[in-house]
């Protein structure tokens, strides 16, 4: 196909070339095709691959290694010996009373979260006026502020209501620091809700509540599950509440606690390594449980 090139007249006796157009339908040709493509393709999956199942391969393989066969065999190289004393020294020691304040933090943290998250969204979402907008805007504000930044004013206020060293104490901060992304979250979901279907209700004479509970918290529920499993990953993880707000030993959490595996003139890496395997254990099982409902609410919004 030949490609014409057109002149446009700019002035007497004068004429500029035109460059040919592209038609309209006509797709730019990638930079690189074919085979050199599929090739960095699969040369990039292949590396995102191995960043994250190798750190999970050492993880575990080191929690069946001796002490001693850690310091001598090769980090990567499947255990000659493989032995279960390290998960049986983790479990001899304090690890379910650790296991049990994190369930009870977390627990704690994701149900105050989503039950004032879901009031606040609704609250947004249904009323659409200044104050709406406004603490919508308060909200996100929230997620601006750096955890570190606040720590002091919040040490300060836990001491002030007689609150340090007690799961409380880590259960609100949690809580609170969460809220902001959850409410952006189901501020989004609420608001492919039709308003028709609030209008249908106002009209069977329902109130706030009714709509809450009735209307908006089963339709929310994928939603409702994603944050929870979110909000609980991070409340799990969480390492500075903790180790700010909290001093005995008998209210240390999970990640705190693998700090103790450190000793006078080393870490007992295969033990510290063992007790991170059993944490991981319960999130897993939670996400494994709630998949379906997670994939729901992480794709809601692509189907609308």
């Amino acid at each position: 196909m030949s490609t014409t090139v057109t002149k446009e007249r700019t002035g007497p006796g004068q004429q500029r070339a035109v460059p040919p157009r592209t038609p309209a339908g006509a797709r730019r040709r990638p930079w690189i095709s074919g085979a050199p493509r599929r090739a960095l393709t699969g040369g990039a999956a292949l590396v995102w691959t191995a960043l994250v199942v190798v750190p999970v391969y050492w993880l575990v393989v080191t929690s069946l290694r001796s002490r001693t066969d850690f310091t001598t065999d090769s980090p990567l190289a499947l255990p000659g010996r493989p032995t279960l004393d390290n998960y049986k020294t983790v479990l001899d020691g304090d690890f379910a009373t650790y296991l049990l304040n994190s369930v009870v933090v977390t627990v704690g943290a994701v149900v105050l979260t989503v039950a004032a998250a879901l009031m606040a969204s609704f609250s947004i979402v249904r009323y659409t006026n200044s104050w709406s907008r406004l603490s919508f805007r308060m909200y996100l504000l929230g997620l601006a502020i750096p955890l570190q930044a606040v720590i002091i004013p919040v040490y300060l206020l836990i001491i002030r209501m007689d609150m340090y060293d007690s799961l409380l104490a880590i259960v609100l901060p949690s809580a609170a620091f969460a809220l902001p992304i959850t409410v952006m979250i189901l501020v989004s979901f609420l608001r492919d809700i039709p308003r028709s279907l609030f209008e249908a209700m106002i009209v069977d004479g329902a109130g706030d509540w009714r709509m809450l509970f009735s209307l908006v918290a089963p339709m929310a529920r994928p939603a409702l599950m994603t944050v929870a499993v979110y909000d609980g990953l991070q409340v799990w993880n969480g390492f500075l509440f903790p180790l700010i707000l909290t001093q005995s030993g008998d209210k240390a959490v999970l990640p705190l606690a693998l700090t103790l595996y450190r000793g006078q003139f080393g870490i007992d890496v295969p033990a510290t390594m063992a007790a991170v395997v059993l944490s991981t254990l319960p999130m897993l099982a939670v996400f494994l449980l709630a998949k379906r409902q997670l994939v729901a609410g992480l794709t809601a919004g692509f189907s609308k």
